[in-house]
């Protein structure tokens, strides 16, 4: 039994991947039995050649998307929902703002990112949309993360931020 096939048996024929027989290279098969794999996120499927009547089977994965995150000096890094949720955590520190709710922001700020279905993000559009749902949150974790994500100089950074929140507009960067 061939537990796992190589792309060298995958074969593109008017747009469509064809499985070859790793046998005998043959392209036609049928598919004898189709199993869901851990908790269905895969199928396991038992084929059968037409061409030399042996068995094999093959594996299908969910691809999903990998998003980068474009950082301030243009280095590219893997999106990591940890890092988002650990530095709410942070502006959130002895806030009444629960764990619970936090998770479901860094939820929400995830499906977003991949629903747009682009490859890249920046660390800019990510931090935005972390300041909009902390203010959503709390007004004190908002500042706090605002401060240290906008890279505040001076009390007159915060008092301008403090009038923008008391007056409800967007903060603009």
């Amino acid at each position: 039994m061939l537990e796992c096939l190589n792309l060298q048996h995958i074969v593109e024929i008017g747009g469509f991947c064809i499985m070859k027989c790793p046998y005998c290279g043959h392209k036609d098969d049928k598919v004898l039995d189709s199993r869901s794999i851990r908790e269905g996120e895969g199928i396991r499927r038992r084929r059968e050649c037409l061409a030399c009547g042996r068995r094999f089977t093959t594996y299908e994965d969910i691809e999903e998307l990998r998003l980068a995150v474009v950082k301030k000096d243009q280095r590219r890094e893997p999106f990591d929902r940890a890092k988002i949720l650990k530095g709410m955590l942070t502006a959130c520190e002895k806030r009444p703002v629960s764990i619970a709710d936090l998770e479901a922001a860094v939820d929400e700020i995830e499906r977003v990112l991949y629903n747009r279905g682009d490859k890249e993000v920046t660390s800019a559009e990510i931090g935005d949309m972390v300041i909009e749902r902390l203010r959503q949150l709390d007004r004190v974790a908002y500042v706090r993360f605002a401060s240290v994500y906008r890279e505040f100089e001076d009390a007159t950074q915060f008092k301008e931020l403090v009038e923008v929140l008391d007056s409800d507009e967007p903060l603009d960067a």
